[in-house]
């Protein structure tokens, strides 16, 4: 498991560097998201929830069967839009409310 950043759609805004709990985000030469010790990360999906620009994406791999499928998150007010795509381009839309998610 693994967050994967695209430089070419980072915007640089930080949100990322100050959602990882494990300080492993920092901004690169440019001032865009880079990972330090991508083997660090916890999985814990903090960034690609904070990210605004669709940079930063969960990488699903076979280990965890999601055979190479990326995981990525977008707000729509009381909404989060879990996308998750597979290699074939073929995607999964799960829409959760913010305000029922953690209940149990």
């Amino acid at each position: 498991m693994s967050i994967q950043i695209r430089r070419d759609k980072c915007v640089g805004c930080g949100r990322c560097v100050e959602a990882c709990p494990g300080n492993l985000i920092k901004p690169d030469q440019e001032g865009k998201a880079a990972i330090r010790h991508i083997r660090d990360c916890w999985g814990c999906t903090s960034c690609v929830k904070e990210c605004r620009a669709d940079a930063i994406f969960y990488y699903l791999g076979a280990d965890m069967g999601g055979r190479g499928s990326t995981l990525t998150v977008s707000d729509k007010g009381d909404l989060n839009i879990w996308k998750i795509e597979d290699p074939q381009g073929k995607v999964q839309i799960l829409e959760v409310s913010k305000k029922t998610a953690n209940q149990y």
